[in-house]
């Protein structure tokens, strides 16, 4: 007896999004970065990249018109769209209950700015999303620190700043991105994708950023401390830390009486520091001012 194997759902191609599109005279539009992907076998290999657990909700930011969304609610048991064209918005739920009927009350839409959110209705587990180019990095970083649920995720982004969210120290697209992530969990490339898979073409090609949350470094400073040691040194990072940090420690003299107290090298420059070398330097600039050091 032969075993027939079953065909997988259907999602969203070409044809279904200029549809949809042309039902909402919806235009891609760059402010918004939007840039839909009208290939199944790509959904798929983002969801299977995303290695999600069947109980888990998802948060999807910019979900457009569907073609995620539907693959995302196939491998989770919930997910929470935060859309902020209240035209897609509102169009979600009913491509949901057209394509995939049996899970329409497993998805939950927020007409938000994605970088407003402090709250959603079902604490999300994961972040899968295709995000604007533009607002990628900060999206990340500000729903890593609302949301201490997220434990995972995977992110499409531009395929460079794919690689400055994963770049480790000492590589040259190694930046603020990849330190301030690092501050949440590892951060690692998990593949590019081409151009032709989306709807309108973009000039470039997409990097998918894979993440695990993990604890922060344990330290008096906090994270607000931490970051502005790193913006400092990057703002500048051609320049030695003792002159990138003069400004954020009040002179040259005591950004150097921080470095050495933290035991960094005056002369050393920040690209080649790892989050728990930045989190130092913030803590015995701490310590220095409290005359505790």
């Amino acid at each position: 007896m032969t075993s027939v194997e079953s065909t997988p759902p259907p999602l969203l191609g070409a044809t279904d999004i200029r549809r949809l599109a042309g039902e909402l005279d919806v235009r891609p539009t760059k402010t918004l970065g939007q840039n839909f992907v009208i290939d199944g076998n790509t959904i798929r290999r983002i969801v299977s990249t995303a290695r999600l657990d069947p109980s888990e909700t998802v948060l999807e930011v910019g979900p457009g018109l569907g073609s995620l969304t539907l693959g995302l609610l196939d491998a989770a048991a919930r997910v929470v769209a935060v859309e902020i064209d209240p035209k897609l918005a509102a169009r979600l739920p009913q491509t949901v209950a057209e394509f995939r009927p049996e899970k329409a009350d497993n998805l939950t839409v927020i007409l938000s700015d994605a970088m407003k959110i402090t709250e959603l209705p079902h604490p999300p587990t994961a972040l899968v999303a295709n995000l604007p180019y533009n607002v990628a990095v900060p999206v990340v970083l500000h729903l890593l620190e609302h949301f201490p649920s997220l434990q995972h995720g995977l992110v499409m982004v531009q395929d460079e700043v794919a690689d400055r969210m994963a770049a480790g120290p000492g590589n040259k697209t190694y930046g603020v991105p990849s330190v301030k992530g690092a501050w949440y969990g590892t951060m690692r490339k998990a593949g590019v994708i081409g151009m032709n898979v989306f709807w309108p073409a973009p000039k470039i090609n997409s990097g998918l950023v894979g993440f695990e949350r993990s604890e922060p470094p344990v330290t008096t400073a906090s994270r607000q401390e931490v970051f502005a040691v790193i913006d400092a040194a990057f703002a500048q990072r051609r320049k030695t830390l003792r002159a990138a940090l003069a400004g954020w420690a009040g002179s040259p003299a005591q950004a150097e009486a921080a470095l050495v107290a933290a035991g960094i090298d005056p002369q050393a420059r920040g690209e080649k520091l790892g989050i728990l070398e930045f989190t130092a330097i913030a803590e015995a600039k701490q310590k220095l001012e409290s005359g505790t050091e």
